[in-house]
């Protein structure tokens, strides 16, 4: 059994996890992996379903708090999270059946690729008005449910990592206006994607359940700040996490992901 202190712990993480999750419009899962990792000697496969227990309630808390702030068109994005729904179950599916470290250096590269990407400078000029926002296509919105199921399933951390880039270069759409629709793509993968590592035994429910009531509490204000912030800061915010995850993967290589 789980002691006290154990389930405080995992409590407090949790919490943090959620303001980080909140702020950053992922769920916090993207930092809670390779601390499940580092501090509980998790392989890639049992991190992964572990730290969805506490994305799946998060994405969807997160979501609500964005869309109050950014109301996001409920038909059209339900339309892609319907999309989004199979291929979370084949990539989540195809993510528990091979190798663990292959999974693990997998990850480490995909939050690399993100992290250069966002940490790109902009080549707007300073003090200039910003671009105007886009319409994003309804003929698209199926092709983004399926490329956001697929993120979803495979690394668990949610599609949003492709859709919110996706969404601020192509639509020139805010960050958090992005942030909040791609977590509304998110949710229904994230569950599925929970269901298919829980069915295979790759989640330690002892771990995750407290992880999850802590960053449920915490998520709403780390969506608050998210409001709060300026553009920048948060973009540099969201590459500077990227980047510490992907080094902190790749430095523990096969020890964690074995």
């Amino acid at each position: 059994m789980i002691s006290v202190i154990d389930l405080a712990l995992n409590f407090g993480l949790g919490a943090s996890l959620g303001i980080a999750g909140g702020m950053l419009g992922i769920g916090g899962g993207l930092i809670a992996i390779p601390v499940l990792g580092l501090l509980y000697g998790m392989n890639q496969h049992l991190a992964q379903g572990t730290a969805l227990v506490m994305i799946a309630p998060n994405v969807a808390i997160g979501f609500w708090r964005y869309h109050q702030k950014h109301p996001v068109d409920l038909r059209s994005v339900g339309v892609a999270g319907l999309c989004s729904i199979g291929t979370a179950w084949l990539a989540a599916r195809f993510a528990v059946a091979i190798d663990a470290e292959v999974l693990h250096y997998a990850f480490a590269l995909f939050l690399l690729a993100l992290a250069l990407y966002f940490g790109w400078p902009s080549r707007r000029k300073t003090g200039a008005p910003p671009p105007p926002v886009k319409e994003v296509p309804g003929r698209l919105m199926p092709a983004i449910g399926i490329a956001s199921g697929a993120v979803s399933g495979f690394f668990t951390i949610g599609g949003g990592m492709v859709v919110v880039p996706a969404l601020v270069s192509l639509f020139k759409m805010p960050q958090t206006r992005a942030q909040g629709m791609a977590l509304a793509l998110v949710v229904p993968g994230a569950f599925v994607a929970l269901a298919t590592y829980g069915h295979s035994g790759a989640v330690d429910w002892q771990v995750g359940l407290p992880l999850a009531l802590g960053g449920v509490l915490t998520v709403s204000w780390g969506v608050h700040l998210a409001h709060t912030l300026p553009a920048r800061l948060l973009r540099v915010a969201f590459s500077t996490v990227l980047l510490a995850a992907a080094v902190t993967m790749l430095v523990t290589g096969g020890a964690a992901a074995g």
